[in-house]
């Protein structure tokens, strides 16, 4: 009885199905394919036997000293890894990238760059600094040099025969030169050999009628001074003398500041080539140094100047009691013996009076009431007079040059 029931449901529900396929029969692609794709699936993950790596967690590549490691890590940033690391870094090592870089997938690479000694050769000089950089430059920087854009450093292999171990950056210096452009005065520092190399490696490129002076042949040294000129430039030359210069040397066969001349100096000669600016009416307004050339040295004047100090006892009591040091007696003997010869009561038509010539003699009254003819108290206005030139020995050599002070 039970097993006619369950055929005649059996019965029913296939000829329901039966009719809602002759309805619908797109339901059987549709079903047929939603199965595959379960069980390709299926397929896949099974057959791997691998699951997605959590999201938080990448694997680094880590090259330091020329090896790799792999690490498995969940640090969010190249520093944070780092720090977990046993790796002892020095403040002088690098790492890259930098430390608050991000770790954003698998297979990220990161590199250790150990610090090593490297000596910095400039013009001679040499500075050992240890760094891990790679650029030749920023090591020369880092060893506390300054350089110009146009300045070069590269990296070289030193030598045991120039006492040099291991690697070492070579700095070439740019010559510094004085560029006068269309009147703009300029410092420019080149690597070129010619004024027309440095015309070209600054792109200054002489339009029609202008002009380049020294001209483009010349030879780069420092400081050189190079105008380029716009058309119609005025340019004028003269001859000029050279002042002598003086020669002084200390002569102990003379008394103390006594001057004699023992070479007569002569000027020398020289050619200066002028740019001039002028106004609308032609007239000159400004002038400046385009080159100069020395025709004839100039004979330095030698002047022998007394060394030997031979002050009277009277004179260094009375410079002592008025509380001038020892070390300025002659120099206040010298200014004193040449202003008054020594005499308290010196008097000039201008109204100066006393050892010094106050002008007018009533000022050392600030010094002492018997300023008259106290050589004491005038003295100790007298070293209050040469404190405005720092002093006996400031108010010595400003007498030296004028002749009075």
């Amino acid at each position: 009885m039970i097993r006619k029931k369950v055929a005649k449901h059996y019965k029913s529900a296939h000829e329901t199905g039966k009719r809602h396929i002759k309805e619908r029969p797109y339901i059987v692609p549709i079903f047929g394919l939603v199965l595959g794709f379960i069980i390709v699936g299926a397929a896949l993950l099974g057959g791997s036997g691998k699951t997605l790596r959590p999201s938080d967690a990448h694997v680094v590549f880590l090259f330091d000293k020329g090896d790799r490691q792999v690490i498995d890590t969940k640090a969010k940033t190249v520093g944070e890894m780092i720090g977990k690391l046993p790796l002892n870094l020095i403040a002088e090592d690098v790492v890259e990238p930098s430390l608050d870089t991000p770790i954003p997938e698998d297979n990220f690479r990161v590199n250790i760059y150990r610090a090593r000694p490297v000596t910095v050769v400039d013009k001679g000089n040499r500075a050992v600094t240890l760094t891990a950089q790679k650029s030749p430059r920023v090591v020369a920087q880092n060893a506390g040099l300054a350089l110009q854009s146009e300045d070069l450093a590269s990296f070289d292999q030193g030598s045991l025969r120039e006492g040099v171990i291991g690697e070492k950056v070579i700095i070439s210096r740019a010559t510094p030169v004085d560029l006068n452009l269309y009147g703009a005065h300029l410092t420019a520092y080149t690597q070129a050999k010619t004024i027309k190399e440095f015309l070209a490696e600054k792109q200054i490129e002489l339009q029609e009628g202008e002009s380049v002076q020294p001209e483009e042949k010349t030879p780069i040294t420092p400081n050189l001074p190079v105008f380029v000129l716009k058309k119609d430039a005025k340019i004028v030359t003269s001859e000029e003398p050279i002042p002598p210069p003086e020669k002084v040397v200390n002569d102990p066969s003379l008394s103390f500041g006594t001057t004699v001349v023992r070479q007569k100096g002569s000027p020398g000669k020289k050619v200066i080539t002028y740019i001039l600016q002028t106004d609308l009416s032609d007239k000159e307004i400004s002038r400046q140094v385009l080159h100069e050339v020395k025709l004839q040295d100039p004979v330095p004047q030698i002047i022998a100047r007394g060394s030997t100090v031979a002050v009277p006892s009277d004179k260094t009591d009375l410079m002592s009691a008025a509380g001038i040091a020892p070390g300025d007696h002659a120099y206040a003997n010298y200014i004193i013996s040449r202003e008054s010869n020594w005499r308290p009561s010196a008097a000039n038509a201008s109204g100066a009076y006393g050892l010094c010539q106050a002008l007018p003699g009533s000022k050392m009254a600030s010094a002492g009431s018997d300023w008259q003819t106290n050589p004491v108290t005038q003295l100790r206005w007298c070293s209050g007079y040469a404190s405005r030139y720092g002093g006996w020995a400031g108010s010595y050599n400003f007498w030296q040059r004028n002749h009075y002070w």
